[in-house]
């Protein structure tokens, strides 16, 4: 049964012409934007339908057409709400991002892509993994990045192999394409199948990803969107996206990301769930916008105001623009009716910094000990929980463990050495008497005998890991990059060690490159 048409009010013409092309402009003007506008807009109507409205276009916004025709799904592609009470499909979708991303978790990042960096002894994208393995009816999970396609083989393999009822797959962009940006260029993948939502998560969010209470709101609200939010201090709640909701609904009044100003402590916390009916057609309106009116895309300085102040110009004429969903997505949802947020009472951190892994491997082992997991080493006089040992990892009895400690494959841990709040890397290792406080010890790294590699702590609310000291800035964790020595006797504090490198001297407050 194909479309029917519905007689279209009079005010639908001047609503639908703010977003529409005239096709007789669109034919008379040969100019490379308007080419591709009028190539997106066949595009566009290959994917959703043509419909039959009293207005000459060439195309129209999904979400106000729907009010005025119905579509059967032949029709269009994107699946429509289940009316009749059976259970709705449900995917899963994993931003990771990319090389040119994670500057940020260097030195780590350089050996290591930031999403297989391991955290509590896994992952930081296992965590999100088992998360969504435990929400009844998810059996297809798409990792959506731009690293090289063998970058993550492996872990897909593993996974699938302990996560047997998920179909996982990895898509990889072309380019940079932005968190929405990458959502829309891989709609087919999302929606073959007929999903009628998606969860989105970022690689990058430490938290207990309450993925099933957001299914439940989704529900019981008949959302187009579910944001997860969080309550952070008042300063730092403009380092993020800020959300602005009615108490009582939980509906989305306002959102900004980062504001210069106060609006609101409830903050994004970087996990979504999406009617797919909604916000791929919200993402194509965003992408229209952009073509017909180019906006700013970023704040740079003045010495990066040519290369990135405006979207860049491809050969065929194209912008090269990244979309994002905070930036230009959310905003827009903000003005429905149908937008709510779940405020998590849980844990949450993002992962960005490498000094952030710390505090979120403490979050992680915490749930793990919690949650009474097997993996964990069984608390003793030398042991203070929560603590994880890869089995293969060599710990003298002599040696005391935690809180907060992570020991990987193959690391070696001398007798007397101390550990605590700390992460220790493949195949280090600390000698005799030695202290690691606050700390990661890089891959095949040596700390030497009664030597000391600290960091500071930092506050538990805290969302930095950076301190100031004599007026400088300074990270609050110690890392040491891979291959990294530490003499015997030595300190080390509050340093960042490049890989390759031989610390013969104390050293203190410094990026040693």
């Amino acid at each position: 049964m194909g479309p029917t048409t519905a007689e279209a009010p009079a005010e639908l013409d001047t609503a639908l012409s703010d977003l529409m092309m005239p096709r007789e402009d669109a034919e008379s003007n040969n100019s490379p934007s308007i080419k591709m506008e009028r190539r997106q807009d066949t595009q566009f109507i290959e994917e959703y339908g043509q419909f039959n409205l009293p207005c000459n276009i060439s195309a129209v916004n999904v979400t106000l057409a729907m009010k005025y025709v119905a579509l059967s799904p032949s029709s269009l592609k994107v699946p429509l709400r289940q009316s009749n009470g059976t259970t709705a499909s449900t995917k899963a979708v994993i931003l990771v991002g990319g090389p040119s991303r994670g500057t940020r978790f260097r030195p780590l990042s350089l050996d290591l892509p930031k999403p297989l960096f391991d955290v509590a002894g896994h992952p930081i994208i296992w965590h999100c993994l088992q998360a969504v393995a435990k929400v009844p009816g998810i059996r297809e999970v798409i990792l959506v990045g731009y690293y090289e396609e063998h970058v993550f083989r492996d872990f897909i393999k593993d996974s699938a192999r302990e996560l047997p009822q998920l179909r996982i797959q990895y898509l990889r962009e072309y380019q940079a394409l932005g968190t929405a940006g990458g959502l829309y260029h891989f709609r087919d993948a999302i929606l073959k199948g007929g999903p009628e939502r998606f969860f989105v998560l970022n690689a990058d969010v430490c938290c207990s990803f309450p993925l099933g209470e957001m299914l439940k709101l989704f529900e019981e609200k008949n959302a187009e969107a579910v944001i997860l939010g969080t309550r952070v201090s008042n300063d730092a709640a403009t380092n993020f996206g800020c959300i602005v909701s009615d108490p009582q609904t939980k509906r989305v009044l306002h959102y900004v990301e980062k504001p210069e100003s106060h609006i609101s402590n409830l903050i994004n916390c970087g996990v979504y769930l999406f009617a797919t009916e909604t916000i791929f057609p919200s993402i194509r309106n965003a992408i229209k916008r952009r073509t017909e009116r180019p906006r700013l895309v970023s704040y740079p300085s003045s010495e990066q105001l040519d290369a990135s102040f405006f979207s860049e110009k491809l050969e065929d004429g194209e912008k090269n623009e990244v979309l994002r969903l905070e930036q230009d997505i959310l905003s827009d949802l903000a003005d429905s009716n149908q937008f709510f947020v779940l405020e998590t009472k849980d844990f949450w951190r993002q992962i960005k910094t490498a000094g952030s892994a710390v505090p979120a491997n403490a979050l992680y082992l915490m749930k793990a000990f919690q949650s009474q997991s097997e993996e964990l080493a069984a608390p003793s006089a030398s042991i203070l929980p929560p603590v994880f040992i890869h089995p293969t990892a060599t710990v003298d009895p002599t040696a005391k463990l935690g809180p907060n400690v992570s020991i990987g494959p193959r690391a070696v841990i001398g007798a007397g050495v101390r550990v605590k709040e700390s992460i220790v890397l493949e195949d280090a290792e600390i000698k005799h008497d030695a202290c690691v406080l606050y700390s990661i010890i890089g891959w095949n790294s040596r700390v030497g005998a009664w030597a000391r590699v600290e960091g500071t702590p930092t506050p538990v609310g805290s969302h930095t890991t950076s301190i100031v000291k004599n007026g400088v800035k300074v990270q609050s964790i110690t890392i040491l990059g891979k291959d990294c020595g530490v003499g015997d006797e030595v300190r080390v504090q509050n340093c960042v060690c490049l890989p390759n490198k031989e610390l013969k001297r104390d050293v203190t407050n410094e990026v040693i490159m």
